[in-house]
């Protein structure tokens, strides 16, 4: 016995069907930590807990927290930075977290502006991470995430995108 399936034709295909949905985006926020080094940006970044890659301090919005109040926090417990944070992000990335199950959670990470004032020695992962000052060009390379090194290289060329301030009015730190 012969089963024939038959093709659908363009006039068959259900017109109301839509796509399967996709997983939702999961938000965070990350502190860009910056400073000026004889007149270049330089960004300060921190390595991860778990496989030492490059990466900007960042984390979950927080109940009771802005968003920038939030990255000012993952700063700090991350990297020992106190500083002035801006309440508008400078942009915007998207990476895909692998979960303990194995399962992949889209992460989209809203960066905001932090202009480094002091950093401190003792901070809540200090003896989990390191931290180094990089030229923004630099950081770019090493961070594995295009968009943020499309941001980044931004930075280098036009430090100004993170204050609004032209650079020969940027005070060097």
């Amino acid at each position: 016995m012969t089963i024939s399936i038959p093709t659908p034709r363009a006039g068959d295909l259900d017109p109301i069907a839509k796509p399967p949905p996709t997983a939702p985006e999961a938000a965070q926020v990350a502190a860009l930590c910056w400073r000026l080094h004889k007149g270049r940006v330089q960004v300060l970044l921190v390595t991860s807990r778990d496989t030492g890659r490059w990466v900007l301090p960042k984390g979950w919005p927080m109940t009771g927290k802005t968003a920038d109040a939030a990255a000012e926090r993952e700063a700090w417990e991350e990297a020992g930075v106190e500083g002035l944070v801006q309440a508008l992000p400078v942009g915007r990335y998207c990476y895909d977290k692998i979960r303990p199950d194995a399962t992949v959670l889209r992460c989209c990470v809203e960066i905001f502006p932090l202009r480094v004032r002091r950093l401190k020695s003792e901070f809540p992962e200090h003896k989990e991470r390191r931290r180094k000052w990089f030229s923004a060009g630099e950081a770019a390379s090493l961070v594995a995430e295009a968009e943020l090194g499309d941001l980044l290289r931004r930075l280098d060329e036009t430090p100004a995108l993170l204050t609004g301030m032209s650079k020969s009015a940027m005070p060097t730190v």
